[in-house]
């Protein structure tokens, strides 16, 4: 059984997903992949069930009933790669925004002295490639914020394409992380912070997705402006 697993979770990705797998398993060929499907419209989770056909070994579905956000697909993930009892497991988007060719140079960084690397637009300038001015400004606005509050050391809290070491993983209580979306990523990697774990931001180049529709939308980005502060009113729970 392979030591990694990536977990993608999809919501009508039925235009990426299956060039994604295959980019990943072109990269990696002997790692394992999850896709955590919300029983999206556009039937992606079909799209997956037939690729696991030719790769039984390496290549997971997961299906849930209902859209319960981000965080809910994440957590159901990583309870069930705690259960399989790999060693390292990476979260990615599914809309190609995330390069598979990063994969390996992360990994290494968790088979060697860190224990949860992040693939970071921002600790090299700003990596984004055609995305509007005005998400670029959020986004850089965002992190910023995160870091005035928190005091957390991390340039892209917000991130989503991120690797951890299995122990990371089950030192947290997922159950009490209730957010979504940029909130759910802040607080999985404040946790981590808090509870001292060693941290790699590793550069990345991070691209727009070019097929499908963005799932981004006000609410969660008001979700994490509100659950930025209470972050820091909580830290008691995570030490």
């Amino acid at each position: 059984m392979s030591q990694s697993l990536v977990i993608i979770p999809t919501y009508n990705e039925s235009e990426n997903i299956s060039s994604l797998i295959l980019k990943i398993f072109q990269e990696i060929p002997e790692i394992h992949i999850l896709v955590v499907d919300d029983n999206s419209p556009d039937k992606t989770y079909e799209i997956v069930n037939k690729l696991c056909k030719n790769f039984k070994q390496n290549l997971f579905l997961e299906l849930r009933q209902n859209k319960n956000g981000l965080g809910e697909a994440y957590k159901h993930g990583f309870k069930w790669a705690l259960n399989k009892s790999y060693e390292y497991i990476f979260q990615m988007d599914a809309d190609f925004s995330h390069d598979p060719s990063e994969l390996l140079i992360m990994l290494n960084y968790l088979k060697n002295n860190y224990d949860l690397v992040i693939g970071s637009r921002y600790i090299e300038g700003i990596n984004v490639v055609n995305w509007p001015l005005n998400r670029i400004l959020l986004s850089v606005i965002a992190a910023y914020y995160v870091r005035l509050i928190t005091w957390m050391p991390i340039k892209d809290p917000t991130a989503g394409f991120v690797g951890y070491k299995k122990k990371v993983l089950k030192s947290i209580n997922t159950e009490r992380i209730r957010s979504i979306g940029y909130a759910f990523q802040i607080e999985m990697k404040y946790i981590s912070w808090r509870q001292k774990y060693r941290l790699k931001e590793h550069p990345i180049i991070f691209k727009n997705r070019e097929k499908g529709v963005s799932k981004l939308g006000s609410k969660i980005i008001f979700e994490a402006i509100l659950a930025v502060p209470l972050l820091r009113l909580r830290r008691f729970f995570y030490e």
